[in-house]
């Protein structure tokens, strides 16, 4: 006895949840969530902005004297270049302009990260020094998106969601001239690195170098960084897979049950106008039923009902391109079932 048909809908779910499974790692992965929230930002900074007023410019990576440092977002208007920080969390948030580190806080679990304003202070110094701006014209600015809940007292330039965008559009008094705006987006321009994914990866080694040195540990070594993209290039393209498998075996179960739902209903329909015959009687014609017509000419009658031969015909087609790029055991015994009975039926009336 065969079991492989009763395990099919377990291996299809099976499919469903390996997929589930690995669209949740890879949406708690912490380089996937800080993209995420870049990627908020920017929709909705291109979106509630004007393009001719703000100028959007992302992923900034500037040299430092001891290496680097990347800005999420630079917004540059008459209004001053707005220096965005951007912070992808949930649950509760605890801290202050002076405080050294935050904390985060899930139900019982808290987590303590650097105060985003002392991380934002670097690249507005940064930034400011390429520029040659005073105080005056530019304005550091932090956004939390994921869902988070401030608890404490928070300054203004510290915002949720498009809070960020009302503080941008607070700023009214003009702080640099339109040349002066072309000027600085010139200068960030040619001064920021090539966006590219090296960069990316040296400067995420030089954080970790600079965290390990703050917490007295040694940094380990990771090699060329490239495993973490390709796990999850990897994982996203089995996840992938394994959707497409799930649906293309949904998609022919539900063609070869449609199928074998219309023969059955019109052997039915044939069997209930057509009264049966004994079988020493029976006798099948495939060919086209013909009656002549007044004047004499032949026509055929397209009131016959179909033979079993053309049913069985049917039956054996739909079969046959269902089971093409399948390999669904059962559904290529239902084809040989089907053929054999149309060869038969053939054999009869031939």
């Amino acid at each position: 006895m065969d079991l492989s048909p009763a395990f099919q809908p377990l291996i299809a779910l099976l499919y469903y949840l390996l997929a589930l499974f690995i669209i949740a790692g890879l949406l708690r992965s912490p380089w996937l969530k800080g993209k995420f929230g870049e990627f908020l930002v920017n929709v909705s900074a291109r979106r509630y902005l004007d393009k001719s007023r703000y100028h959007l410019i992302k992923n900034v990576t500037l040299p430092t004297e001891d290496g680097t440092t990347q800005i999420d977002h630079v917004l540059v208007s008459e209004f001053g270049v707005f220096v965005v920080e951007t912070k992808n969390m949930k649950g509760w948030i605890f801290g202050g302009s002076h405080q050294r580190s935050w904390t985060q806080k899930i139900y019982r679990s808290n987590h303590k990260f650097q105060n985003p304003l002392h991380q934002n202070y670097k690249h507005v110094k940064t930034l400011q020094t390429l520029l040659g701006l005073g105080d005056h014209q530019i304005h550091s600015l932090v956004v939390f998106v994921g869902g988070s809940t401030f608890k404490t007292p928070m300054p203004e330039n510290v915002t949720q969601g498009l809070g960020y965008v009302r503080y941008i559009k607070s700023k009214t008094d003009p702080a640099l001239t339109q040349q002066e705006v072309e000027e600085v987006r010139e200068k960030i321009a040619s001064g920021r690195l090539k966006a590219s994914f090296a960069t990316d990866q040296a400067h995420a080694r030089y954080v970790r170098g600079l965290v390990a040195e703050r917490s007295g540990s040694v940094p380990r070594s990771r090699g060329p960084g490239l495993l973490r993209p390709l796990v999850l290039i990897v994982l996203m393209l089995g996840a992938g897979t394994i959707v497409l498998n799930a649906y293309s075996d949904f998609v022919s179960s539900a063609v070869v049950t449609g199928t074998k739902s219309n023969v059955e209903q019109r052997g039915e329909g044939v069997s209930q106008r057509t009264p049966r015959q004994p079988e020493s009687e029976l006798k099948i014609d495939s060919s086209p039923v013909t009656q002549a017509s007044p004047s004499g000419i032949v026509t055929p009658n397209i009131h016959q009902p179909p033979s079993e031969l053309f049913l069985a015909g049917q039956e054996c087609n739909a079969l046959i391109a269902a089971a093409i790029g399948n390999k669904d055991q059962r559904l290529l015994r239902d084809r040989d079932k089907a053929c054999d009975r149309y060869k038969a039926l053939q054999g009869e009336v031939n």
